[in-house]
């Protein structure tokens, strides 16, 4: 998500459309711009990656003073255009642009109460149901900021938002601070984004984080917050922020993505070490854990793959069919340097393995002798509730099979996982609590009972 408020006559449509091209590792699937003018919103948006939906000509026609851009990656709700965000409506009060990052735990029963009083839904995604509740919150409220406090304290589950209402910006962020959200200013000018990349890559100047349970107000009088009353002190920001999503150039919660990447492959040579002649990671989210395992265990740093940069990320990929295509077309064996030789691949994750047995199936047929395999994190062993497309733990691999198992059916020679601990004493660098539900099934609210 990103979103600015010009003080400085700036071309927001552009200043958004390179924010969301800094935020693209986010999501694939589709993006979307909304500008006001004046009052008047208009709203360009469509599958596909930010420079297919966007044009020079697209972007000469998003005239205004305040934006909000988002690129999406599904958790709820198909891939379509319809689903495609910003949500731009009118209501009785005017116009609301809204773009979210997450997924509410209790969209289901929200959706359910909202129909039976008469709501139409345009979208099969959770964040319409948010554009509703701050609807209906906003005719009894004095304010566009206090109807989303107020909305917030029907929502349950993960959200950061940027929204905007004919004269202002608003970021929120949900209580327990799940995902990221931050402010910036350039100039005179104020921006709200997901991650600090898009701010560096405008010239911009980080100011902070959104709070958790805070919603910040930017207008012509400058930024002001509301903070809810149940908000937590710290953020539990995920985890897997930093083992995947976040781009390592991005700073969240104090900590360097690039740095706890470093230490997560530092600890993993610590704790699983081999014998091997060369080390490296898979692009892009294992490489700078291969760093961090090369430089403790003493083994060379190198590449093992050419990466097609014109390829998206496959873990975000909305199916599993077109996740297992893009593996095959996305990555390249660099034959010369693995033949005859003993090696370490990192990757940040498992989740349903078919991604690795393919690559270590390549790499066997490129020559390599013998390949072991690290991950920078714990086996993912529950489903996530708060923003990554895993809905049951039937679609993951760890919880039903032993690392000695899986170690067979990728075909590596030796397999290790990061451990708790290790993860516990990396997030000690962040400078507020974290979730990792996914690794121990222990969620920071109640989450729906899985079906057998």
């Amino acid at each position: 998500m990103f979103g600015i408020y010009d003080n400085d006559g700036l071309d927001v449509a552009r200043m958004t459309y390179y924010g969301l091209y800094a935020l693209q590792h986010r999501g694939q699937e589709s993006a979307g711009i909304a500008v006001n003018d004046d009052g008047v919103m208009y709203c360009h948006k469509d599958l596909g990656l930010v420079p297919e939906v966007f044009s020079d000509l697209t972007l000469n026609q998003l005239k205004g003073t305040i934006a909000v851009g988002h690129v999406r990656y599904s958790t709820v709700g198909e891939n379509t255009r319809e689903n495609a965000q910003p949500l731009v409506n009118k209501y009785v009060k005017g116009s609301l642009a809204l773009a979210h990052n997450g997924t509410l735990v209790n969209s289901d029963a929200l959706r359910r109460e909202l129909e039976s009083a008469g709501a139409i839904f345009h979208t099969s995604i959770d964040s319409e149901i948010i554009m509703y509740k701050i609807a209906q919150s906003r005719i009894r409220s004095h304010s566009i900021e206090n109807a989303v406090l107020e909305a917030m304290q029907f929502l349950t589950g993960s959200y950061s938002l940027v929204l905007m209402s004919p004269r202002k910006l608003i970021g929120a962020r949900d209580p327990y601070g799940i995902r990221p959200l931050c402010i910036g200013k350039l100039k005179n000018s104020y921006i709200l984004s997901s991650e600090t990349c898009a701010l560096e890559n405008l010239g911009a100047e980080f100011l902070r984080e959104v709070e958790p349970g805070e919603v910040v107000v930017i207008d012509q009088n400058g930024l002001r917050s509301l903070k809810m009353e149940n908000a937590k002190d710290k953020a539990h920001i995920c985890i897997f922020e930093y083992v995947y999503f976040a781009r390592p150039d991005s700073e969240i919660q104090g900590a360097s993505v690039y740095e706890m990447r470093k230490l997560m492959g530092a600890h993993l040579a610590k704790e699983h070490p081999v014998e091997a002649d060369l080390v490296f990671g898979v692009p892009d989210s294992g490489l700078c854990a291969a760093l961090g395992y090369a430089d403790e265990s003493g083994i060379p740093n190198g590449m093992g793959f050419v990466k097609n940069r014109y390829i998206g990320r496959t873990f975000i990929q909305p199916t599993q069919s077109q996740r297992e295509t893009s593996v095959n077309i996305k990555l390249n064996v660099l034959k010369n340097a693995v033949k005859g030789k003993r090696v370490v691949m990192v990757d940040d994750s498992i989740v349903r393995g078919t991604t690795c047995a393919k690559i270590i199936k390549q790499l066997k047929e490129a020559g390599a002798l013998e390949v072991h395999l690290r991950i920078s994190s714990p086996p993912f062993m529950w489903p996530c509730y708060f923003g990554t497309d895993i809905p049951s733990r039937k679609h993951l691999i760890a919880p039903w099979h032993s690392v000695e198992e899986i170690r067979e059916m990728v075909g590596a020679d030796s397999l290790g996982f990061l451990s708790l601990d290790a993860i516990a004493e990396i997030a000690k660098n962040i400078n507020c609590g974290y979730c990792d539900a996914c690794f121990t099934g222990n969620y920071p609210m109640e989450v729906p009972a899985e079906e057998e």
